[in-house]
């Protein structure tokens, strides 16, 4: 669960949330993704983001207004 104060939805913390969203891809599917982004000769750092961007929506959110 990520608590998330409702006033602090700025760019700050959605890079922020993205950032852990990166680590947690990278650190679970690392190797899958590099084998992957090699294999279809695609940059790895792009194919990071866009996992670590669906990840996002897993993630379950509580808002503090």
């Amino acid at each position: 669960m990520i608590y998330i104060n409702y006033t602090n939805l700025d760019d700050e913390t959605q890079q922020r949330l993205l950032s852990m969203s990166k680590e947690e891809m990278e650190s679970k599917f690392g190797e899958d993704l590099k084998a992957y982004a090699k294999e279809h000769y695609l940059d790895y750092n792009i194919v990071l983001e866009e996992e670590a961007i669906k990840n996002l929506y897993n993630y379950e959110y509580a808002f503090n207004i």
